[in-house]
């Protein structure tokens, strides 16, 4: 009961607190931390313990796999590179530099130990993806910072593995990297077969209450086996996320989509905040510890502000490399982009398309539009990165959003017992956690405000481009000669012209009980109707794949095709009492 009664104010204060955050326009997860403490003054609530696995392993997957589902895959893959290295290279780093400091710093803990908290302290938090969305960022800056947020999670977590395994014992760099490579791996492959068994199953249910279930399952039946296998859990729910972000477009119902949105923003939401809750409740219980061992806690806000610097320092110091890169990446993408525009290297791509196993009994002019869409893609890649140019501005807005949060909080606390300095470690990784969501979360508004990074707009000539695509791939639909009901007989040639002409009538779609001809026209109708939807569909899909439109446009109408196929479904019909 009293685990009832907790769950329930938990829930109760997150809502409020998220919705008065916003009212008041304060970072939500600062609310939520200041409102965890505020609880605290009630005695029953004073001494709340969670185990951190309960966060790590219960509550973990399914937020990261709800954000993965979110991702625009196509402009993740174009910025892997750019997310690979924040999100692996440099929480090594990281690690290495906060873990040489802190061994310095308190010779008791050694240098694995010191790695230990690194590792900690080296992911960042998603927060800052919520206020940089709510400003306008760009696009892809969002992207690079949400991919970051999702993969650093699971390599920093990878790290702590290794680091606290090698307390005390001898391990290898070439043992903590083959690790590494292997948690990885077995991840990313578990994860991706999980995520199409899990678009399959669904597609074949009718029911999206039943396909809804099913989706609460697929971030542990991720998670689960590979933690078994000793590799990265989260890798593979995130990789399952990513893997139902692709598939749900072409293989989901419409309801299926919309119950997806709706649910799992709402799980997003609830577990997202009970972190930041918790965070907030632990800390003065928290606080009283390092007092009795230590009797001030000066030494533990001195080191905080040390290791701090030193993240801060370390991205600074990354960022600046990675725009370097990112300048030289456009440069090749240029003289890239110039020559293949060339003859040679569209036949290069024909002779290459044509000699894959893919295209393998294919036709000629099967053959043909395979290349064809590869060399739109190629082309859309190259437009990307030359329009989506990073600047100084980008890269000062990169470094201040490297803000640390629930995760660090997490991994602080699975630190062995017989760890030396375990309660002034876990402190620390509080401190440095709850200072940056303090002073870089408090100030990323004003500060991007400050750079000009605010107000993306979509160009609205992109919009109304694809919506006429759209309506020229329904008209050709309705023009295709194999153009059936779903029964195999044909439509009605005049409702045909009529929805052609989009001069379809209310009346067509409410016949009266007793008219059982308009029933069937009616019927016709809407089948036609959600037909050329499921036309225009494929239609933006196609174009998603190829990527030469922006991710977050097609998304927009994407789901605008989906309400109305729903509002469309909801109309299908046979006659009922009520009709007259």
């Amino acid at each position: 009961m009293e685990l009832l009664v907790l769950g329930v104010l938990v829930v109760t204060v997150v809502v409020a607190v998220s919705f008065f955050a916003s009212k008041i326009n304060i970072a939500t997860p600062l609310a939520l931390v200041a409102a965890g403490i505020a609880l605290t003054a009630v005695p029953s609530l004073r001494h709340i313990e969670v185990d951190p696995e309960w966060i790590l392993a219960g509550i973990l997957p399914p937020l990261l796999y709800a954000t993965s589902t979110r991702l625009p895959v196509m402009d993740f893959r174009r910025d892997l590179p750019a997310i690979s290295g924040l999100s692996i290279v440099l929480v090594v780093i990281t690690a290495l530099s906060v873990g040489w400091l802190m061994s310095r710093l308190i010779p008791e803990i050694g240098f694995a130990t010191g790695v230990a908290i690194g590792a900690v302290v080296s992911p960042t938090d998603a927060v800052a993806t919520s206020i940089a969305r709510s400003l306008g960022v760009s696009p892809r800056l969002l992207t690079v910072l949400e991919g970051e947020s999702l993969l650093n999670d699971a390599s920093a977590l990878v790290l702590l593995r290794a680091a606290v395994a090698a307390i005390g014992a001898s391990v290898s760099l070439a043992g903590v990297l083959g690790s590494f490579i292997y948690s990885i791996v077995i991840a990313a492959a578990i994860g991706y077969a999980v995520g199409r068994l899990a678009v399959w199953v669904r597609s074949r249910m009718q029911d999206e209450t039943l396909s809804t279930a099913v989706s609460f399952v697929v971030p542990f039946a991720a998670y689960l086996p590979v933690e078994r296998l000793g590799g990265s859990g989260l890798v593979a729910a995130v990789t399952a996320g990513l893997v139902t972000s692709v598939g749900a477009g072409k293989h989901l119902r419409a309801q299926d989509r919309l119950a997806d949105r709706a649910n799992w923003s709402t799980i997003g939401l609830i577990l997202e905040g009970t972190i930041f809750l918790l965070m907030g409740m632990q800390l003065i219980e928290l606080v009283q510890d390092v007092r009795e061992e230590h009797e001030s806690l000066w030494k533990a806000g001195w080191l905080a502000l040390a290791a701090g610097l030193t993240v801060l320092l370390v991205r600074a110091a990354y960022v600046a490399l990675l725009l370097w890169t990112g300048n030289r990446r456009v440069e090749r993408t240029k003289k890239a982009k110039e020559y293949w525009t060339t003859d040679e290297a569209k036949q290069h791509l024909y002779e290459r398309v044509s000699s894959s196993r893919r295209t393998a009994g294919m036709d000629e002019e099967q053959v043909v539009r395979a290349g064809r869409r590869m060399w739109n893609q190629r082309l859309a890649d190259f437009d990307y990165i030359l329009q989506e140019r990073w600047g100084a501005r980008d890269g000062a807005m990169l470094v201040w959003a490297g803000m640390r949060g629930a995760v660090t909080v997490a991994a602080a606390q699975t630190l062995p017992a017989n760890t030396p300095q375990r309660s002034l470690l876990i402190l620390v990784a509080f401190f440095v956690a709850g200072g940056s969501l303090l002073i870089q979360g408090g100030t990323l508004s004003p500060l991007v405000r400050r750079l000009g990074l605010t107000g993306n707009v979509t160009d609205r000539s992109e919009i109304e481009s694809l919506i006429s695509t759209m309506q020229v791939a329904g008209e050709k639909f309705l023009d295709s000669p194999e153009l059936r009901r779903a029964d195999g007989s044909t439509y009605d040639a005049d409702l045909v012209d009529r929805m052609k002409g989009r001069t379809q009538s209310r009346a067509d779609l409410r016949p009266a009980a007793d008219d059982p001809e308009g029933i069937d026209r009616a019927n016709q109708m809407l089948e036609l109707r959600i037909a050329v939807l499921d036309a225009e569909r494929r239609r933006l899909l196609e174009i998603r794949r190829a990527g030469t439109a922006p991710s977050e446009v097609l998304s927009e109408l994407l789901n605008v095709l989906d309400a109305d196929q729903i509002s469309l479904e909801m109309r299908r019909r046979e006659p009922g009492p009520m009709d007259g």
